[in-house]
């Protein structure tokens, strides 16, 4: 099987990268940017602009998010390095195997009809607090690649679930709504990893696509590439040094009964540079049933969403593809 592990000695585009003209997505045009928020704000205008932003675009940019800066360019440094080491080195983690929880792999064909995207990506995965056998399953390659995951992680989750409990001060929750099961699961790692693209315009890093879990948080590096779904346009997000991006996973749509949205996003290639972005998912538990909040259905007409385990979310998201009109076909009552 053809992989980017060696795209760099790809001159030309493989047929198996190309897409369709027709299912390749418009140029970005929006003019619209990202709200970057400052989190050392008075907490009151904080969770406004949190919730604001989440209401109108489901995505927004974070600075001064209590992260240590040292933390976030180890991670940075240490997962670039990740894929400059020789493939004969990566070669142990490379599976296609969907159930491992720590993988190598390069996009195949999901949701796509055969096109497969230009994108390596390493999946690192634990739960948390993060024990020693879990941290021993990691890449032992580079050296401090395993100890900058540990320090970031902590740090990482705890921003993303400050930002639920804003969430939750915002709608009407009570602030520990989202702590127990619902975000208790795996706390999952995307390394992604573009090489540059000898043809961007006929492929994709990622095609438009909702994300799974309750909220994420990326680390988009200093190379643009994400792009976001707004009104039958995309919205291309501009790097901030030191921020994350953050967005909303279906989970928290469906727990806010709709209030809140997952949103499409795409990443886009480009040959000049190679693009690494490092995306940190909070998760339920397997058997977590998540349903609409009781508050909020109550005083929007009832369920919107149908309650579902998240592991039976995920057998069917696996089955009908990542695209929202297909979730929402599923799970929307």
């Amino acid at each position: 099987m053809e992989n980017l592990l060696s795209a760099a000695s790809h001159e030309t585009l493989p047929d198996s990268f190309v897409f369709p003209a027709e299912q390749r997505p418009p140029p970005s045009s929006a003019a619209v940017a990202l709200p970057v928020i400052d989190l050392s704000a008075p907490r009151d205008e904080v969770r406004r602009a949190v919730l604001e932003a989440g209401k109108e675009l489901g995505f927004f940019q974070v600075v001064n998010h209590g992260v240590p800066e040292q933390a976030v360019r180890d991670m940075e440094a240490c997962c670039e390095e990740f894929f400059r080491l020789p493939a004969e080195d990566k070669a142990a983690f490379y599976s296609e195997d969907t159930d491992k929880p720590n993988r190598l792999f390069t996009s195949t064909t999901y949701g796509t009809g055969g096109e497969r995207y230009w994108r390596d990506c390493l999946r690192l995965a634990c739960g948390f607090p993060v024990a020693a056998d879990a941290k021993n399953a990691w890449p032992d390659k580079p050296d401090g690649l395993r100890e900058a995951m540990e320090r970031f992680i902590a740090p990482t989750r705890a921003l993303g679930m400050e930002l639920l409990r804003l969430l939750c001060e915002g709608v009407g929750l009570r602030p520990d709504y989202f702590e127990g099961d619902l975000s208790a699961g795996d706390v999952v790692v995307n390394v992604n990893h573009y090489p540059p693209c000898p043809d961007p315009a006929r492929t994709l890093g990622l095609p438009p696509h909702c994300d799974r879990n309750l909220i994420t948080l990326l680390l988009q590096g200093s190379v643009a590439g994400l792009q976001v779904s707004y009104r039958g346009d995309w919205i291309r997000v501009q790097p901030v040094p030191g921020a994350f991006v953050v967005n909303f996973g279906h989970q928290l749509e469906i727990a806010t009964n709709g209030l809140l949205k997952s949103v499409e996003h795409r990443a886009a290639a480009n040959a000049a540079v190679p693009r690494t972005s490092v995306a940190t998912f909070i998760m339920p538990t397997d058997d977590c049933l998540v349903a609409p909040a009781a508050e909020l259905a109550a005083g929007g007409g009832g369920a919107g969403y149908r309650a579902v385990t998240f592991r039976e979310f995920m057998r069917v998201y696996k089955t009908v593809g990542a695209r929202r009109e297909s979730v929402e076909k599923a799970f929307k009552i």
